[in-house]
């Protein structure tokens, strides 16, 4: 007997095509992390990734004041060429681009498509080259790990979900409200913590093939938790990052590991040191 589809009963559903069209894009937008393994929903193409890469870092430059030290310049791009090399085509229509900021600001960053900026207050921090490379190669595990377009498909995704969710009850201010907190606290943050300690081994993975002691990493972290501000720390639950704590136990277990590599890589590239 076959079943009629009234009016009413297609009714009961009105946003099942829009709910089988996101899983569908989920399934089809996974990416697999070429060191980790790990993979996870990727909607942006790559092409899109670095045009707004580059917009976005075009923008820092403009309001950025950008360092003319001769020596920090070289520094950066001495390292960033050794690990560069090393990342081979890992992502081929990268535009890799590392500029010095100068700012006291203990911090560096990575925007996708190549784009990374250090500021010179990290690199004053930071004693030596080993534990610099650890830093830049972080953030370049950022770019080959495509993590901006991992967060921005989990907007769209969120957003999507957010949306359909906000049609279906009747007070939609308090939804809005009950689902950002939750998506925020149970999916959001969790993952974007998940993304900084990838990158930390990636920058460890990198490091050690560009001959630089992945153990400078630890160093990098017991100094950055000394000048840390722990009081107005907010929750580890609450954070986007690890804590410096979690980044140092997490980096002293994982840094043995790289130990071989780097020793077979070291003479390599002692000519460029």
């Amino acid at each position: 007997m076959n079943a009629k589809v009234t009016p009413s009963s297609r009714s009961s559903f009105p946003f099942l095509p829009c709910i089988i069209s996101v899983a569908l894009a989920i399934l089809a937008g996974c990416y697999v992390n070429p060191v980790t393994g790990r993979s996870y929903t990727v909607l942006t193409s790559v092409g899109e990734e670095v045009r707004m890469g580059a917009q976005a870092f075009n923008g820092i430059k403009e309001e950025e004041k950008i360092s003319r030290d001769p020596a920090a310049n070289a520094r950066v791009q001495r390292i960033a060429g050794r690990l560069a090399e090393v990342i081979g085509e890992a992502v081929p229509e990268a535009n890799w681009e590392f500029v010095v900021f100068d700012s006291d600001t203990l911090n560096a960053f990575a925007l996708p498509g190549g784009k990374v900026g250090v500021y010179t207050g990290l690199m004053a921090l930071l004693d030596d080259d080993d534990e610099l490379a650890a830093v830049i190669g972080h953030e370049i595990g950022h770019v080959v790990a495509r993590h901006g377009g991992r967060r921005m498909s989990q907007g769209m995704i969120v957003g999507v979900i957010g949306a359909v969710g906000g049609a279906m009850v009747e007070n939609t201010e308090l939804f809005k409200q009950a689902y950002g907190g939750i998506t925020n606290a149970a999916f959001v943050l969790p993952h974007s913590r998940k993304d900084e300690q990838e990158a930390d081994l990636m920058g460890l993975h990198y490091a050690a093939l560009a001959g630089y002691d992945p153990e400078a990493a630890v160093r990098v972290w017991q100094k950055m938790d000394a000048v840390s501000d722990h009081e107005n720390a907010p929750p580890a639950w609450l954070s986007t990052h690890p804590t410096n704590a979690q980044r140092i136990a997490d980096l002293s277990k994982a840094a043995p590991k790289y130990r071989e590599t780097y020793l077979a890589n070291k003479d390599r590239f002692a000519d460029r040191s």
